[in-house]
């Protein structure tokens, strides 16, 4: 295995409460615009939470055939609207996409729950109807492993192809296991991230059972506030981020569009709790230290991080915590932000739209704002977050993520220099 091997990205693709299109994206957050809204797809009166960050005028039927599309469960959808515009924009579609060598191609994007909306449809339909009346695309089409799938069966695609469910930290552990198919030679090219779509009653409930989520119905668009001193929980958001990695080398053959480079990555777990961090952040620090290991470069190179910042009581500061130790004197040198501050948690997605994200800022040189941070923690208050838009050379950009069992993702990306 060549642990050399560069890897660079080379498309993205997302699905968001801001869209679809990358530049529109990436502005919002720049305007510092909140994609937060009250919901209105099912009734919530009853909840004590009501917002999220929740996907609207998605155009499925340019990506799936129609009739499938309406079967499949919206976490499906996000997963190929999102892979297939990745693939558009690494300008891989029709011709160029036929030459590929499919067999050192793969796929690796996975979701935290799955198709939930399916799962509850088929249990009431079990309840209400009886077993007879269950479609027989129930199985297919809520196991996590299905969105990648039906794109595989789209693509040709016919390498490393599965999916990867480690909750929040779900789609920066599918973008580090998909680098290290590429640097062990076993493919030349890797569509990977992750999607959700939870924001349904059952999804909510679940979050309001453990008091998780803020309740701040009077203005959504301030309830997800990172890192501030009057945070009450996170807030949910949905949708999906894919990236297309590729060897340098395969990358250049085919006159590929460069957008960063993939230095390296990590992943470690707590072994603490269930759902809290310890609240010196040892684990998130020893994820950033082993991906800085793993990239091979010194800690003092990385000087933007897109930070996890979900707007918990714990998770915010154990963060904080672990950032301070993994960088030590360096650490109030680092730039900081928190994209969930404007699209609320994307749960399984979220480390791909960050992902998306961090990638948007090495190339536009502009770092978006964490928004409704008006009263900062003390944890922070020796830290450099961004809470203006600005202009900003990024030399290394770090991407956490961390998730539900202690699960946690340190990805590595930098402008790409021949």
């Amino acid at each position: 295995m060549d642990k050399k091997k560069r890897i660079v990205v080379t498309g993205m693709g997302l699905v968001s409460c801001f869209g679809s299109d990358l530049d529109h994206f990436y502005q919002c957050l720049l305007e510092g615009k909140s994609g937060i809204r009250p919901i209105d797809r099912f009734p919530v009166e009853e909840y004590p939470t009501r917002f999220a960050g929740t996907v609207t005028g998605l155009n499925v039927e340019d990506y799936m055939e129609k009739k499938q599309a309406r079967r499949v469960d919206p976490y499906v959808q996000y997963t190929m609207v999102a892979g297939k515009r990745a693939l558009e924009h690494a300008g891989l579609k029709g011709e160029a996409l036929d030459k590929l060598k499919k067999n050192k191609c793969g796929i690796l994007i996975g979701s935290g729950m799955g198709g939930m909306s399916v799962y509850c449809d088929g249990v009431q339909t079990v309840l209400e109807k009886g077993f007879k009346r269950l479609t027989p695309f129930f199985v297919p089409y809520i196991i996590t492993n299905m969105g990648g799938a039906l794109l595989g069966i789209d693509t040709g695609f016919m390498g490393p192809n599965y999916s990867v469910s480690t909750a929040c930290a779900t789609a920066n552990y599918s973008i580090y296991l998909a680098a290290e198919h590429i640097r062990k030679g076993v493919a030349d090219l890797m569509v990977c991230g992750g999607a959700e779509a939870a924001v349904i009653p059952v999804g909510l409930a679940g979050f309001v059972a453990i008091k998780a989520l803020s309740t701040r119905n009077d203005a959504p668009e301030k309830a997800s506030r990172p890192w501030d001193k009057n945070r009450d929980g996170f807030v949910m958001g949905e949708g999906a981020g894919v990236l297309v990695l590729e060897s340098l080398e395969h990358a250049l053959a085919r006159g590929a569009p460069i957008l960063a480079e993939y230095l390296g990555g990590a992943i470690s777990c707590d072994a603490y709790h269930m759902t809290d961090p310890p609240q010196d952040g040892r684990g998130v620090c020893l994820s950033i230290e082993e991906a800085l290991k793993d990239a091979g470069i010194p800690k003092e190179r990385v000087n933007y991080i897109n930070a996890h910042a979900t707007s918990t009581l714990a998770g915010d500061t154990a963060e904080a915590a672990a950032i301070k130790e993994a960088f030590k004197e360096h650490a109030p040198k680092i730039k900081i932000n928190a994209t969930k501050s404007m699209t609320g948690h994307c749960l399984g997605a979220a480390a791909g739209i960050e992902a998306v994200a961090t990638i948007k800022a090495i190339q536009t040189g502009k770092l978006h704002p964490t928004i409704n941070l008006e009263d900062p923690e003390e944890c922070v208050q020796d830290l450099d977050i961004v809470r203006q838009a600005q202009d900003h050379k990024i030399d290394v950009a770090l991407s956490n993520s961390f998730g539900f069992g202690g699960h946690n993702s340190s990805i590595l990306f930098a402008p790409y220099r021949p």
